[in-house]
């Protein structure tokens, strides 16, 4: 393509933004307004999906060793553990470790300390978590038959539950952003259909004296990526101030929750709105144009 026919292009599209101001600008607003909305609903799937993620690195297995072994029988149970795969830290609790922490847990109910009448019935433990949470029902197994481990406890219908919902948070999510993807293809489609709907009678006179497709499809392309991209930048700057707002409010209120950190994610979060805004726009524009082109 030579450089003065997109000039030609560029200038038309530019011409055609300001001709029909009051629908670019009905196109911009929706646009925005779509992709704003498109926004808060990836921060919410990715915070979802951050939070399960840090559910998932919270379990843990806990192995309660017998207590007539000795002190180098827990140490060797102690290297045999930091072999197995996946295995991200481990942490031991020793008898009198394990007592102090429970002192301290009843220290508002004292009778029921009292009923121990100064024996420790607590054993020894170690405290596994893992780099792959999906690990942990095998190596449970596996702990299980050494010989100096009495049991071990990991709540497998609790971290059965937890994959599930994971999984479904996932996958639902995506589905979910498709779907407004696509739902904002067509709201942005049928704007910009009203402006290429107002230009309807020059199309048809540029077909008429010859014009090919591509020749007439170029501005109202060019000009549906523009309204996209500008549409995109209002949505980014909405949703970065929504978020930070968000971020602020919550973490005053639930300190606890586990929330996607502003950066570098906004920056990750805004490209991607504005790539497909732009991809929006454009597909808008040429899905708009297509009936009246058959003159």
């Amino acid at each position: 393509m030579k450089i003065r026919t997109m000039r030609y292009f560029i200038k038309e599209a530019f011409q055609s933004f300001r001709r029909n101001s009051f629908m670019s600008i009905a196109s911009v607003a929706t646009v925005a307004l779509s992709l704003f909305i498109l926004g808060i609903f990836m921060t919410l799937v990715a915070n979802l999906d951050y939070f399960a993620e840090n559910l998932e690195n919270q379990v843990q297995i806990s192995i309660y060793l017998k207590d007539d072994i000795s002190t180098d029988q827990i140490m060797t149970v102690g290297k045999r553990l930091k072999a197995l795969p996946d295995v991200k830290d481990i942490t031991f609790t020793n008898k009198d470790q394990a007592m102090n922490t429970l002192k301290e847990r009843m220290k508002d109910q004292p009778g029921i300390l009292e009923a121990l009448e100064g024996k420790n019935p607590l054993p020894s433990s170690y405290e596994i978590t893992f780099t792959n949470p999906e690990s942990v029902k095998k190596t449970a197994h596996i702990v299980a038959d050494y010989p100096e481990v009495e049991s071990t406890h990991y709540g497998q219908e609790i971290i059965e539950q937890l994959f599930k919902i994971t999984t479904v948070i996932r996958w639902g999510g995506i589905a979910l952003i498709i779907f407004l993807t696509l739902a904002t293809l067509f709201i942005i489609s049928n704007t910009i259909r009203l402006t290429v709907f107002a230009r309807r009678k020059e199309i048809g006179i540029m077909k008429y004296v010859g014009a090919t497709n591509w020749f007439i499809r170029w501005p109202f392309l060019l000009e549906g990526l523009m309204l996209g991209f500008i549409g995109g930048i209002i949505a980014d700057f909405l949703l970065i101030q929504f978020y930070e707002f968000a971020t602020v409010a919550i973490h005053s209120s639930l300190a606890f929750l586990p929330m996607v950190s502003m950066y570098p994610f906004m920056y990750r979060a805004g490209v991607i709105l504005l790539i497909i805004s732009m991809i929006i726009g454009a597909i808008g524009s040429t899905i708009s144009l297509k009936r009246y082109m058959k003159v």
